[in-house]
């Protein structure tokens, strides 16, 4: 039996974890969930909410912590299309990096064996040149104030598990999507839906997405296999497209028509 505390799981990701580790198809028995919670959530059976508040360097992990073997980590400050706060890294700091550490210092106080937390592909950088993706060996190079926060959480992890016995796994996951998405995707989905003409039908640049039910294999597998420790996992899906070419997956799968306008970029 291992027991898992998993911060942010009542999010997109979070819930399909969960789920999914609750289903026959990943021996439900297995295992045993605490779910740090924000406020009340409903949580699937045999999961236990647990709820945290605020995830800064005050937060109390105790009860979360109690008997957990591996943590995963999701629960964090996003990044989304707008952000009014002052001070916009600082802000990132308390919860990305801040809380981030608090949780994995106590984790180590209480002899958890693993750490997995989930951090971006915007750690490396912004994009690439055409034939050469991004590699865990790449310069980091974040641009804006969650990349940089999520760098600064991963490197002072790196150093607590340096010192300790506890095993830390990073995952860079590209932008993912699936049911529930939320966020800027969500966005462009009620974009499609609702028929909007949008100015992107010129548009020949390339990224990387990553599926829903790709990175939650992906994190169970780094749950128990001991290859995983003190590994950087880039995540996506393999195969890059377009913006144009997205817009037009997103709308077939809605039953519409994609309305782009070739307009020069």
């Amino acid at each position: 039996m291992t027991k898992l505390l998993i911060t942010g799981a009542n999010g997109f990701i979070g819930k399909a974890l969960c789920a999914t580790l609750m289903s026959g198809n990943y021996d439900a028995g297995h295992y045993r969930i605490n779910a740090a919670v924000r406020t009340f959530a409903v949580c699937p059976d045999a999961v236990v909410p647990i709820i945290v508040g605020d995830i800064d360097a005050k937060t109390d992990w105790t009860e979360a912590l109690q008997a957990v073997d591996v943590v995963i980590h999701l629960a964090a400050r996003v990044h989304l299309m707008r952000d009014d706060a002052p001070g916009p890294l600082a802000e990132y700091r308390k919860t990305n990096v801040d809380g981030t550490m608090n949780l994995a210092r106590q984790a180590v106080q209480v002899g958890v064996r693993r750490f997995i937390f989930i951090s971006t592909i915007k750690v490396n950088g912004e994009y690439t040149l055409p034939g050469c993706p991004f590699t865990a060996d790449d310069m980091p190079a974040p641009v804006d104030a969650y990349a940089v926060s999520k760098y600064e959480a991963e490197q002072a992890l790196r150093e607590l598990a340096a010192t300790t016995a506890m095993e830390l796994v990073i995952i860079r996951s590209s932008l993912v999507y699936g049911p529930g998405v939320k966020a800027n995707f969500y966005s462009m989905m009620r974009w499609l839906d609702k028929q909007i003409p949008l100015p992107l039908g010129a548009i020949e640049n390339r990224r990387s997405l990553l599926a829903l039910d790709n990175l939650i294999d992906l994190i169970i597998i780094c749950i128990r296999h001991p290859a995983a420790v003190k590994q950087v996992f880039l995540a996506a899906d393999g195969e890059d497209i377009s913006t144009a070419q997205l817009l037009r997956r997103v709308a077939a799968a809605l039953g519409k028509t994609a309305l782009l306008m070739p307009v020069p970029m």
